[in-house]
């Protein structure tokens, strides 16, 4: 088979006709030979081959567009974006918070070390003084001063202001090396922090660029939607559920936490100011890595509402389910966090009669939900 890259090859060469093959030679002219391909017969070939090849892949349909997803199936996928992000951000969240320790305790440590440099500056100043007035005195032998003193009494108390002059100086002296010693130590570890804060900076910027790239990929799919279709999706448009109607039950958010008609009471004052905060924060939108007042991801929703309560919350979802006492599902009550998926990667708020409040995804607000909505892993009881 000829190759469709460059000329085709040339005829082997004949043997020479000596006496011994004249009769071979004979019947070989005798025989019809196969016609080489060669120049607008080898390029003829050459279309004819890739038109061929051309039709054989229109009919086959590779070259056709590919089908556009269901919104069922575009549903799946962004959810699944969604909880991938969520998992992202839980991590940016803990970085972030390990990153503003680490830039506080940076902080701290530069403001210490100005304070023992100065501190320095004064003991050298202060050996300065001491080192100029012994020059200015002499080094003179001590029993030589007493035998050349007019008041021998005299010198002898001098001599013993002298000596606990010396006495300072050693101190003194001692003090500089010591303040020494503490600015290299606080610059050691300034050094170790800040390389930590480096590390964590670049952990942030990781986490931040695989959240952008889910988010954005989940935005693509929705706007190929109708825009009935992304309502569906997105959960906004269920007959007018508590899901889809972010402030159906803002109005009355007190009585039912504390404990109103046909509600289950809230444990503490505490538990009922967190769940009374959720409710305001009704419609509010979601942002990752938000922790309010305006707007929140899911555990920046849950640190906010107990910060209003007066109780501080770790910032991610893996640690805010160990900052209380674990309960079950059939115990729980108004205030209760609850987490979902096997990550830890979701937290809401209970509220009772099967319900939560929680910030959901960048499609949808703070809302009311059903707690059986995402698959349960957990809850705590912060008071």
């Amino acid at each position: 088979m000829l190759p469709l890259c460059g000329p085709p090859p040339d005829d082997p060469p004949h043997p020479r006709p000596d006496e011994g093959n004249v009769k071979l030679l004979v019947a070989a002219h005798r025989r019809p030979r196969q016609r080489s391909l060669s120049g607008g017969t080898a390029r003829a070939a050459v279309t004819l081959a890739l038109a061929g090849a051309a039709t054989a892949t229109c009919f086959d349909g590779v070259g056709q567009a590919a089908p556009q997803p269901t919104p069922t199936q575009v549903r799946a996928r962004v959810d699944q974006l969604y909880r991938e992000a969520e998992t992202a951000t839980q991590k940016y969240d803990g970085a972030k918070e390990k990153a503003d320790a680490a830039a506080r305790r940076l902080r701290t440590l530069g403001d210490e070390a100005a304070r023992t440099q100065a501190d320095l500056n004064s003991a050298r100043d202060a050996l300065g003084s001491i080192a100029a007035a012994q020059y200015r005195e002499g080094e003179i032998d001590p029993a030589v001063r007493l035998m050349l003193s007019d008041d021998p009494r005299h010198y002898l108390e001098s001599a013993e202001f002298a000596q606990r002059a010396g006495a300072r100086q050693s101190a003194a002296v001692a003090g500089v090396r010591g303040r020494l010693r503490k600015i290299e130590q606080l610059r050691g570890a300034a050094r170790g922090e800040l390389a930590s804060l480096t590390s964590r900076q670049a952990e942030l910027r990781r986490h931040k660029k695989t959240i952008t790239a889910k988010l954005d990929e989940a935005r693509r799919l929705l706007s190929r939607l109708s825009p009935s279709q992304r309502a569906e999706v997105t959960g906004q448009d269920t007959g007018g559920s508590p899901v889809s109607s972010p402030t159906a039950h803002s109005t009355a958010p007190t009585a039912r936490a504390l404990g109103g008609p046909g509600s289950v009471t809230a444990p503490t004052s505490r538990a009922a100011t967190a769940v009374a905060y959720a409710y305001q924060k009704l419609g509010s939108p979601y942002v990752w890595g938000a922790t309010g007042p305006h707007a929140f991801d899911c555990s920046g929703l849950a640190q906010a509402a107990y910060r209003a309560a007066g109780i501080s919350l770790p910032r991610t979802t893996y640690a805010q389910i160990n900052s209380g006492r674990r309960v079950s599902r059939s115990d729980l009550l108004p205030g209760d966090l609850v987490f979902f998926y096997s990550g830890i990667s979701h937290v809401g708020i209970y509220v009772g009669d099967g319900r939560m409040i929680h910030a959901p995804n960048p499609s949808a607000p703070v809302r009311l939900a059903p707690i059986d909505q995402m698959p349960f892993a957990g809850a705590t009881r912060v008071v």
